[in-house]
């Protein structure tokens, strides 16, 4: 497995954004299966919302005020009894 951090300027076209000069950085996790000493399978994942977010292209998560955690009404449910 491989932890990867990337950072850059767009300074050119991006799946169809037109350059922006802004500065960006993203995560990313790779994961490889190794057979006979070569990579023989790979899958990978990258923090693609938070590029586009930082690009501004998909607005981040409003903000709502108060953790849900914080509120003062709580209600329990019960999900499933045993009898």
């Amino acid at each position: 497995m491989t932890c990867l951090s990337a950072y850059g300027t767009q300074t050119g076209d991006l799946y169809g954004i037109p350059p922006s000069s802004k500065q960006v950085s993203m995560t990313a996790i790779a994961v490889h299966r190794i057979a006979n000493g070569k990579i023989v399978e790979h899958w990978g994942e990258a923090d693609n919302l938070g590029l586009m977010q930082q690009l501004g292209v998909v607005p981040p998560p409003e903000q709502t005020g108060a953790h849900p955690s914080k509120s003062k009404r709580r209600e329990t449910v019960p999900i499933h009894q045993v009898t």
